[in-house]
Formats: C-alpha cells, sequence, structure tokens
C-alpha cells in the first residue's frame, strides 16, 4: 500500500509536468523507479505499462483540442514504435548491472539539458521533413532503453527545428501511445520468449505501476492548469533539477557498492 501511495504521487506530479511541457513523464517516474533499486528493464517496462493509460488519457485530450498535426504523426509514430521496440528488445537482453550506469547517465543529461534550454530561447525555423524519422527513431529507442525519453528528445528536437508549440505537443503526446504500447507489447513477447532472462516475477512491480497509473490519470485533465498557472522556464528547471539529483542519488548507490 505504501508502494501505490508513492508512485500514485510520482504519477501524480510527472504527468502534470509532462502534460504542461509534452515531456518527462517517464524520465521522472523511471529515475524514481532506479533510486529505489529497480532494474533498467523493470523500471522501463512498468513506466512503459503505466504510460499505455496515461498517453491514451493525453493523446484522447489533445484529440479533443484539435492539437494534432496528422501530417507530422504519421512520419513520426511508424519509426518512434521501430526504434521502441528495438530499444526494449536490446535492452532486456543486456545485463542489468551493465547497463544500469549507463541508463542513469543518460537521464541526468536529459535534466541537465532540460535545465540548460530553460535558461536559452531555441531559434526558430522550418522543420525539415528528413529530421522527423530519425529523430523519432532516436527517441524510441532511448525510451524505450532509458524508460523515458520520447519527450525530450522529440519534443524539444521538433520544437528546435521551428515546429509550433501546441501542434508539436499534441503530436508528440498523441504519438507517444502507440510508441508505449508497441514497448510494452515488446516487453511482454521478451518475458514469454525467454528472451528476457532477468524478468523475475511479472507482479513484482505492480503496486508500482498501478500507482503510477491512477495518479497520472488524476494528473491529465489539470495539465492546462499547470500551462496557465506556472511559467514554462520554472518547470523547466524544477524537473531537470529534480532527474539530476535523483540520478546523482542512484550514482552514489552504485559507487557504494562498488
Amino acid at each position: 500500500m505504501e508502494d501505490f501511495i508513492l508512485f500514485l504521487l510520482v504519477g501524480f506530479l510527472a504527468q502534470m509536468i509532462d502534460g504542461a511541457l509534452g515531456m518527462a513523464y517517464g524520465v521522472i517516474s523511471s529515475t524514481t523507479l532506479l533510486a529505489f533499486g529497480v532494474s533498467p528493464a523493470h523500471a522501463s517496462a512498468a513506466v512503459h505499462a503505466a504510460e499505455v493509460f496515461t498517453s491514451a488519457a493525453a493523446g484522447s485530450s489533445h484529440l479533443y483540442h484539435r492539437n494534432i498535426d496528422w501530417k507530422l504523426f504519421w512520419r513520426l509514430a511508424p519509426f518512434g514504435v521501430l526504434g521502441g521496440c528495438t530499444g526494449a528488445y536490446v535492452l532486456t537482453g543486456i545485463d542489468a548491472g551493465t547497463i544500469k550506469p549507463i541508463v542513469t547517465a543518460y537521464l541526468a543529461l536529459v535534466g541537465v539539458w532540460l535545465v540548460f534550454r530553460s535558461f536559452r530561447k531555441i531559434p526558430s525555423k522550418p522543420v525539415a521533413p528528413t529530421i522527423v524519422a530519425p529523430l523519432g527513431a532516436a527517441g524510441g529507442f532511448l525510451d524505450a532503453a532509458g524508460g523515458g525519453g520520447w519527450g525530450p528528445i522529440v519534443t524539444t528536437g521538433l520544437l528546435g527545428f521551428g515546429g509550433t508549440p501546441r501542434y508539436v505537443i499534441g503530436t508528440v503526446s498523441a504519438s507517444e501511445f502507440l510508441i508505449t504500447l508497441s514497448v510494452s507489447i515488446t516487453f511482454a513477447v521478451a518475458l514469454v520468449t525467454g528472451h528476457w532472462a532477468d524478468a523475475g516475477e511479472p507482479t513484482q512491480h505492480l503496486a508500482a505501476v498501478a500507482g503510477l497509473v491512477v495518479g497520472g490519470i488524476f494528473a491529465a485533465p489539470l495539465a492546462g492548469f499547470v500551462v496557465k498557472t506556472l511559467k514554462e522556464k520554472l518547470l523547466l528547471r524544477l524537473v531537470g533539477a529534480l532527474i539530476v539529483l535523483l540520478a546523482g542519488w542512484q550514482t552514489a548507490q552504485q559507487l557504494a557498492l562498488v
């Protein structure tokens, strides 16, 4: 019960920030799981299982408010799915002790990038169609391998290349449902086929997943309120600092075991 309440709060906070910025749900959730000793593959699987529900709620909201650029969606989503499935399959085939420092370092870099971005205005220019496919593939791969990264990589990338914020955030959020669903299916296939040797008991982190789902779904309708009350720069700095601190904690724990 304590785990459920803890991750309900984590899921609520993460979804509030994700709804406001189009990123950070997966990064915050996976970093928190890693900090509590969950292996990278388990953390990524748990976060993506929760995101199937939260991204569906967020995507439905963007669909209702007509925030989706469908041309961008169909250029982005297929490559995101391909990258995500590849990242999930690779992650489940690697020893947890080997990949964990790499994943933690990646999450720390994402946190630093968010803080850096809050102090710098990215110049606007037209988004080249050739940028979308590799950006989607890279975002999907890092999202699966790191348990979070689709929003930070793809949203910031598209905005950096001149995308309109409203349609970038709406399209990235809507396409995230397909990526998370595909990654979750890949984890399930890896478990069933025996590719995931370190999987353990499938229900081991059920309370954490349930908490992330419930917290995220409750927060999804409140994202618009967050956008109106808090400045984007402040949110970027807060979430970036949180991720860096949690990643630092996890790094300290790893060094203590050496």
